[in-house]
């Protein structure tokens, strides 16, 4: 991924940057910033399904989808059909039931496995 930006739009953004990179009157400015890979997590917004499943019974989920109801996070028609099914087929309908520190655990598994893929792919290029 590159970006390109005008000198003035540059300095408008990031002013103090800017000043440090320009003091010696460059005219020109190339920024490019690569990722290999990126957060799953960032901007990342639960689902009711994520509620319901951190659940320990029917009956706090069910307050769960009525509380998002109440907020306006799910129509009242959607309210209707999540207790419906919640009454007919259970927790269970929605996957496995998340543990406490669930997210922590996913992001810890994730994130070593970035290091892994990182560190091989700094070992094939050292190795070129």
């Amino acid at each position: 991924m590159s970006y390109e930006f005008d000198v003035e739009e540059f300095k408008k953004k990031f002013p103090k940057l800017a000043e440090e990179i320009f003091s010696n009157k460059t005219k020109q400015l190339a920024l490019r910033v690569e990722s290999g890979f990126s957060d799953p997590w960032r901007n990342y917004v639960p689902t009711v399904v994520d509620y319901i499943t951190r659940c320990k019974s029917v009956e706090e989920a069910i307050r769960v989808v009525d509380y998002l109801a109440g907020r306006g996070e799910l129509t009242s028609e959607e309210a209707e059909e999540l207790k419906k099914i919640l009454l007919t087929k259970g927790l269970e309908f929605f996957g496995r039931r998340k543990e406490p520190d669930y997210y922590y655990r996913e992001a810890k598994r994730y994130w070593s496995l970035m290091r892994k893929r990182m560190a091989q792919k700094l070992e094939e290029q050292d190795s070129t």
